[in-house]
């Protein structure tokens, strides 16, 4: 996704909307450009991918909160907010002392300076080794390995290889780190860490949030109406689910404990039933279904009015 694309604009709210709003936006969208809804159209899937990475921000706390304070660089990964707060700090000071630009750079607040840099700053004061600085890697999961957990093997900064175990329940933007693995630091001093940033990509049918799933299930008029079993997957394999006669569409249905897994925690995997007309013109059916009127209790259109 385009980091020049605002999440809340992608979704057609405002930066101040509700956890609510977010949600129900996100799932009307989702829907209309679900590529089950839009098959072979690269544009929907797309469309539908940008949805998802924005809603993955905006339906977590935590990521919401750094991306309404630094935008885009907030995500990435390794981000230190208390960092970039104290260089703004220091820069909105030095911009409001009015010194010219070869005299500010004589006559910073060392406090400040030492808030921005950290304990590498504070070891050159004291002339003490400098510790390896740590370094960055990317690993990237489809859905399915994210929630289960997956071994990965990869060449690292420092030019050797890494094998890590990514533990299930690993989210878009979660932070590995693997000590020592970073750049070396001076005689006497640790080496830095290696931070990886895993980034899960969207699945067609699933979306999460936090700890819970939900599915999108496509079923027949005759499923919706009179019933059915149907199988549905799930982290743990596939289950029987039972849709209650005369399902609606967009009807909820929840699967206790059948979320993503992350130590001794457990979600939930909630079913968004979806009604799918037949594809196949059929006069006997047609002539049937004119006379499906009389079973509503009252008109579907009822109220809708601007």
């Amino acid at each position: 996704m385009s980091e020049n694309k605002d999440l809340y604009s992608l979704l057609g709210l405002a930066k101040g909307a509700t956890d609510k709003e977010v949600r129900t936006a996100y799932r009307q969208l989702a829907r209309k450009f679900h590529p089950d809804v839009n098959p072979g159209d690269e544009q929907a899937e797309a469309r539908f991918k940008e949805l998802s990475a924005a809603y993955e921000v905006l339906n977590d706390a935590e990521k919401r909160k750094l991306y309404d304070e630094f935008g885009h660089e907030g995500l990435r990964g390794g981000f230190d907010p208390e960092q970039a707060r104290a260089y703004q700090k220091w820069e909105s000071r030095r911009s409001s002392s009015g010194a010219a630009p070869h005299e500010d750079q004589y006559h910073f607040d060392m406090n400040d300076l030492r808030d921005f840099f950290g304990q590498d700053f504070a070891r050159q004061q004291h002339r003490g080794p400098r510790a390896g600085a740590d370094l960055r890697a990317q690993v990237d999961l489809d859905f399915v390995q994210a929630l289960q957990g997956i071994e990965v093997s990869f060449s690292a900064p420092d030019g050797g290889t890494v094998t890590v175990r990514i533990p299930p329940g690993a989210s878009d933007g979660s932070v590995l780190t693997v000590k020592g693995r970073g750049q070396a630091g001076e005689a006497g001093a640790p080496a830095g860490n290696l931070l990886i940033t895993t980034r899960v990509r969207p699945h067609p049918h699933f979306t999460r949030e936090g700890l819970d799933l939900t599915l999108t299930l496509p079923i027949t008029f005759e499923e919706a109406y009179n019933g059915a079993s149907v199988e549905v997957p799930t982290p743990d394999g596939r289950v029987q689910l039972k849709v209650p006669a005369l399902s609606q569409n967009g009807g909820r249905l929840r699967l206790t404990g059948k979320g993503v897994a992350r130590k001794d925690q457990r979600g939930d995997l909630y079913v968004e039933l979806r009604v799918v007309a037949p594809d196949v013109k059929d006069e006997a059916f047609s002539e049937a279904l004119s006379q499906v009127g009389r079973l509503y209790k009252k008109p579907v259109r009822e109220g809708i009015e601007l």
